[in-house]
């Protein structure tokens, strides 16, 4: 615990040390506030519908890849895994410590969003299971994505090479559900369960089903767990 503790507060450190999650966070909120506002001024309408359920899902397939991609490959390319692996310290707590560090990063980015139901708690009566279940998923979903990003970035030390492959990943599970009438019946069904989004929109109700929980925690142990043997398997070589 003390070693994951250790590489999380290192971590949490190099992002707030430098422009980059202040980039971060500025880039989501302004695009994230300019639809809110955009749909609360000029279309007329009190809700978080669209902001929630197409806008802040699109901006996550986007800006998760950017904060993983340097996660393990820039330890690869500037030597300083190969260190990091010989110290007494496991697989696991490197990715975790990495991972969580990540992890607070898109929390705070979502979690900073508040402010929009808290403006339409002035204009009207908006359904606070919706917005409690809307954050929840958010947050599955960029901790899931998250998961695939620090996994593809433990492949490569290429930063670019790590971002367009989580990119096309997280991209692709995002649009499953997009395509379900353009295949069979029978596919169909496992398309629409493997797409993120449809499991994010069941959440957005405001019903926590196991099914979809079981899904999330499935993708970020896959994608952590894998990410582990990346490493371990470098370090064996």
């Amino acid at each position: 615990m003390n070693n994951i503790y250790a590489i999380f507060k290192k971590e949490v450190r190099a992002y707030f040390n430098s422009p980059i999650a202040y980039i971060f966070i500025t880039l989501f909120l302004l695009l994230s506030g300019y639809f809110f506002g955009s749909t609360l001024f000029l279309q007329n309408q009190a809700d978080l519908r669209s902001v929630f359920e197409f806008w802040i899902p699109f901006f996550l397939t986007i800006f998760v890849p950017a904060v993983t991609m340097r996660l393990i490959a820039e330890e690869k390319r500037a030597g300083t895994l190969e260190v990091l692996v010989t110290m007494p310290i496991r697989d696991s707590e490197i990715i975790l410590g990495k991972y969580l560090a990540a992890l607070l990063l898109v929390v705070v980015a979502v979690l900073l969003t508040f402010t929009y139901p808290v403006t339409l708690s002035f204009l009207g009566n908006p359904d606070g299971g919706s917005i409690v279940g809307g954050y929840v998923g958010l947050i599955l979903m960029g901790a899931s994505y998250l998961a695939i990003g620090i996994y593809v970035s433990s492949l490569t030390k290429n930063q670019i090479v790590a971002f367009i492959i989580s990119l096309a990943i997280v991209f692709a599970l995002y649009l499953l559900d997009k395509v379900l009438l353009l295949v069979p019946g029978g596919l169909a069904s496992i398309l629409e369960y493997l797409a993120i989004d449809y499991h994010f929109s069941n959440i957005a109700r405001g019903v926590l089903d196991t099914r979809d929980l079981i899904y999330y925690f499935s993708l970020i142990f896959l994608g952590l767990f894998l990410a582990t043997r990346a490493l371990a398997s470098r370090k064996s070589a």
